[in-house]
């Protein structure tokens, strides 16, 4: 049994199956700036991206962009983390964006959080004080803004 190749390929080369390195690309792919079909590191590119700031198909990352991800910061079209950005936050009682329109018609949106602090914490940010229970999560802001 040979053991694979690990190198990052030439300028123009073909993508090994597994890859080690700055910029690797390959099937599997390990490293810094790694691309493949699964890439585990800091700025993954890939299918399948595990790492600091990921860029793929499915992500579990800190900051990640995608289609289904999982991190801290992320954007996405379904997405599971303490902040992000997507129609489909995966876990939230109605699968859905908490959204209200704010004074003189400007579109603002209020989250609801997981975490009673993370909602205190956004009430501050938007000048309210108090947090209030929505379901399981929880909402900046003693009541509930109107529509």
């Amino acid at each position: 049994m040979t053991t694979p190749v690990v190198s990052p390929p030439a300028c123009g080369g073909r993508p090994k199956i597994v890859a080690i390195g700055i910029a690797p690309l390959g099937i599997i792919s390990i490293g810094i700036v790694p691309m493949g079909v699964v890439s585990i590191g800091v700025v993954p590119m890939g299918v399948l991206s595990i790492g600091a700031v990921a860029m793929g198909v499915i992500n579990a990352s800190v900051v990640g962009m995608g289609i289904l991800i999982a991190g801290v910061n992320v954007m996405g079209v379904w997405w599971v983390g303490i902040e992000g950005m997507g129609p489909f936050r995966l876990r939230s009682q109605s699968g859905q964006v908490h959204q209200h329109h704010g004074q003189q018609g400007a579109k603002q949106n209020v989250y609801a959080y997981p975490s009673k602090q993370v909602a205190l914490q956004k009430a501050k940010e938007l000048g309210c004080e108090g947090v209030h229970a929505m379901g399981s999560l929880w909402m900046p802001c003693r009541e509930h803004p109107s529509h």
